[in-house]
């Protein structure tokens, strides 16, 4: 059990969670008004797929910060196709990579990227489980 994470996801009426973090931030969920909800926080979907972009772009970050890389800017467009039926999951995801700055080391970059998608993100590994997972690297030299 050592490597298990919890977290206590509390209601907060109508149809609003509070869900916590091991590191003991919150972050709110709700739905839109069309499905009953107020659009007070963000929906569970959509946060998958911050968590996948958050998930790789700390290990891009990290390993070009290793190599040494600047980069003025750095984004990450994420899209997720859903299926028609229910239970509604992604089945098609796409991870853009938005790379800005002066003289950008595109060789590094893309070894940055490229180490994360197929070794060190945990949460694009779950993805591919249910999901054709593409990405693209996008470079912006100023």
């Amino acid at each position: 059990m050592a490597n298990t994470n919890k977290v206590i996801t509390h209601w907060k009426g109508n149809l609003q969670f509070e869900s916590d973090n091991p590191n003991g931030k919150t972050v709110l969920m709700d739905t839109s008004p069309e499905h009953g909800g107020h659009s007070s926080g963000l929906s569970p979907k959509a946060m998958m797929l911050s968590a996948l972009a958050g998930c790789s772009g700390l290990d891009v970050v990290s390993v070009l910060d290793k190599m040494k890389v600047q980069v003025s800017d750095f984004r990450m467009d994420t899209y997720g196709e859903l299926t028609d039926e229910h239970p509604k999951y992604y089945h098609s995801v796409s991870v853009e990579y938005h790379f800005y700055g002066d003289n950008l080391d595109e060789n590094k970059i893309k070894k940055a990227v490229d180490l994360s998608v197929e070794k060190y993100c945990g949460v694009m590994e779950m993805f591919r489980k249910f999901a054709t997972v593409k990405t693209s690297i996008h470079y912006h030299n100023k």
